[in-house]
């Protein structure tokens, strides 16, 4: 599971930031879902358009609505032969898939209940218990017909919304909107609709305000923004729609099955071999705007030096005369492939720099891009003091993700991009520098390749099984570090947060089996305990043809994965052997939080050697001196006070709508909010190898009590304990 799917979980809308915020809830990977309106979760406030924008009526261009493609009934049939044959559970499409199915699909549209109307829901529940037999013709047309209906809704509403928009409000009022989905319902008849979007829009200013926009600014802004969404929706086309209605469908067996559309399936594997042809630029959807979130350090835009994050693109021209093609509110997926090209050619854009309004022209000359912003990176540092006065030297690894070129590996390719040799050639740098321990550094890591994850771990271990995987026949296979030796035998400790999953519990566990480090962190890991296979549709359905039409991927959950020990990490994670307080700990945004996920068991012990090099009286020792720093720390006494803010908010269901009570409550969920920012700052590009926070301190601080006694136990310990104690109430770095 990546930050990618984490983040997506919660639907990254400015109502869910906000919501999240003021509920005391994380957005990030949270069900408190916010209106669909298709923002990224890295939203900022835009500013302000070069022209005010129109009534909502007439801003939405009216396009006619997607028509099935020419594949979809093969697809769809191929989908649903493969999840009753390949899924985990061998779950039949039945009534009661169906029925989750239904739930699933209604919410990716309308999450919140503010365009369908209860009637319009009536209708559709007559079809829901024969959405299994319709899968099993490869019949799609229940998706149309449903998304047809929200078309029609989200369009009726724009005028409505441009009235409330207008119209005075009184932030005295004593009401409240509802934040949690649950305790929504669909509005009866249109008196009922008008009200729930008269305090969504009040809700919209209300937030607004709290942002210091100027009133004319923050209506011209919701005005753009709904009338975008409408003609974003209007949009969609059949892959899109398709990817959405199966997807719905895999969802219902459980939370990692996927349908990826053609476009998605692209994305996916240039993730994996973090590389593309283009000019280096990650780019987002803002209130009808394409926008520049993050630029690729020595990337094709970053060495040209004109392109600046934050700027609007307005068009995308091809060549060196191409036409410009406008893109302003155009599908934010169709302006990506305009950008996206072969390199060595041009593309032309048409760009407002940030903070000015005068458009300009750009042309960039695209290149191959290395998504060097994934990739393993290194640093040493001096931490603490060894028993000699000596600083220790600590290498500490980030590795935002386990990835590899599946094209590369397939092909033979003898240096295809891979985790695990770009960590090995950090720890040859560090055995170089003479370091006294490696780090590494595993919080907000997703996860991704499993064999990744198993060559990686063999790094540090000489011999013996990383991970042991169960079948949906129950048949139990061990899986071993088959490459002898190690490339660092030396004191270890790996980090690790709520937001490290999959492969990276793997490594976490595996090593904390083997008693082979120490991990630190979060009070447990993410405890996503699956496996899943992508399985491309184009390949597996034309085998003989040398090449296969693009027809898109399902990534389907095939087995579950055990430790060394024989425990899952599912739902349950990976345990910190030693925990420090942070909020993520208590935030909705585990695999035990989602729907219909796996449950939990156990398989019998695999057989290996423990190294013995964490001890259950060394543990005691460590936390201890920990609880004894952090009860001292002025930062981790915020930190309490921010978790115990947060878990008497968590419940709470409803925000308030009067000015002075919102404004409380907005102060009041800034931890959270803070929260994000933190995981929107873990995927810059520039980002440093070690943000030297107080979290990372007291880490740090465990790992030299560590280090000192591996050197010479509790003695060792005590020597040390005068020279490093009075720095140990400091975070590292200051």
């Amino acid at each position: 599971m990546g930050m990618t799917d984490l983040r997506q979980a919660g639907r990254g809308l400015e109502f869910n930031r906000m919501a999240g915020r003021l509920a005391g809830r994380m957005p990030a990977a949270v069900r408190v879902v916010a209106f669909a309106l298709g923002l990224s979760l890295l939203a900022a406030a835009a500013g302000r358009a070069e022209q005010p924008p129109t009534a909502l009526a007439a801003n939405a261009v009216q396009q006619t609505a997607a028509k099935p493609g020419p594949n979809d009934r093969q697809i769809t049939l191929a989908v649903r032969s493969y999840l009753e044959r390949e899924h985990f559970t061998r779950r039949p499409i039945d009534d009661e898939i169906a029925r989750r199915w239904f739930g699933i699909f209604i919410e990716s549209l309308d999450p919140m209940k503010n365009y369908f109307l209860q009637s319009d829901i009536d209708a559709f529940t007559q079809k829901r218990d024969s959405l299994d037999d319709l899968v099993k013709r490869g019949d799609v047309s229940f998706a149309y017909e449903v998304y047809n209906r929200f078309l029609e809704r989200v369009d009726a509403r724009l005028p409505l919304i441009e009235k409330l928009i207008n119209m005075p409000h009184d932030f005295t009022k004593p009401e409240s909107i509802i934040v949690d989905r649950d305790d929504t319902v669909w509005a009866a008849n249109e008196a009922e609709a008008e009200d729930n979007w008269r305090k969504r829009i009040k809700y919209d200013l209300l937030v607004q305000k709290m942002e210091k926009t100027p009133p004319e600014e923050a209506k011209d802004k919701l005005r753009r923004r709904y009338a975008s969404f409408s003609k974003r929706m209007h949009q969609m086309t059949a892959d899109e729609l398709l990817e959405t209605y199966l997807s719905s469908l895999t969802s219902s067996l459980d939370p990692h099955t996927s349908f990826m559309s053609p476009g998605t399936l692209e994305n996916f594997e240039i993730g994996m071999r973090l590389q593309l042809d283009g000019i280096g630029a990650s780019l987002k959807g803002e209130d009808g705007y394409t926008t520049v979130a993050e630029l690729v350090p020595g990337g094709a835009a970053d060495r040209d030096g004109r392109l600046q994050k934050k700027d609007r693109i307005l068009g995308v021209g091809q060549g060196a005369g191409g036409e410009i093609v406008d893109v302003v509110d155009l599908n934010l997926n169709e302006v990506v492939k305009l950008v996206r090209g072969k390199r060595g050619t041009i593309v032309r854009l048409k760009v407002v720099p940030v903070g000015q309004t005068a458009p300009k022209i750009y042309d960039i000359t695209r290149a191959k891009i290395e998504l060097k912003d994934s990739e393993a990176r290194g640093e040493v540092i001096e931490e603490g003091r060894k028993p000699d006065g000596t600083p220790y030297r600590i290498g500490v690894i980030n590795l935002p993700s386990f990835y590899m070129d599946m094209a590369g590996a397939r092909q033979g390719q003898a240096e295809y991009k891979s985790s695990t040799r770009d960590t090995k050639r950090l720890l040859d740098e560090f055995r170089q520098k003479g370091v006294d321990c490696v780090v590494l550094d595993l919080r907000n890591n997703g996860g991704g390749s499993l064999p990744e994850s198993i060559s990686l771990t063999g790094l540090f271990i000489d011999s013996g099984p990383v991970v042991q995987i169960k079948d949906a026949d129950k048949r139990v296979q061990q899986y071993d570090d088959v490459d002898p030796g190690v490339s660092w035998d030396g004191p270890l400790v790996v980090l690790t947060n709520k937001f490290s999953a999959s492969a990276s519990e793997i490594v976490a566990g595996a090593i904390q089996d083997y008693g082979r480090g120490l991990v630190i962190g979060d009070n447990a890991t993410h405890g996503k305990g699956t496996v899943q296979s992508l399985l491309d549709l184009g390949r597996q359905l034309f085998q003989r043809l040398p090449n296969a039409p693009s027809l898109g991927a399902i990534k389907i959950t095939m087995q579950q994965f055990y430790r060394p020990g024989g425990l899952s990490t599912q739902l349950e994670g990976v345990k910190s052997d030693v925990e420090l307080p942070s909020i993520t700990t208590h935030l909705p945004v585990g695999e035990s939080d989602l729907d219909h996920a796996i449950a939990f068991d156990k398989v019998p012990q695999a057989t290996f050697q423990p190294s013995g090099r964490v001890s259950v009286d060394m543990l005691k020792t460590l936390r201890d001196r920990s609880a004894k720093r952090i009860a001292d720390s002025k930062d981790f006494a915020k930190v309490q006070q921010d978790i115990a803010q947060y878990r008497k908010r968590k419940n709470e269901k409803t925000i308030s709508l009067v000015e002075s009570e919102f404004e409380r409550q907005w102060n009041e969920g800034k931890a959270a909010d803070d929260e994000e920012k933190k995981l929107e700052e873990s995927a810059d590009p520039k980002r440093p190898v070690v943000k030297r926070d107080y979290y990372f301190g007291e880490a740090m601080n465990v790992s030299v009590d560590y280090l000192n006694m591996l050197k010479g136990g509790a003695a060792g310990l005590a020597r040390t304990a005068t020279t490093t104690e009075p720095q140990e109430l400091q975070p590292v770095g200051r």
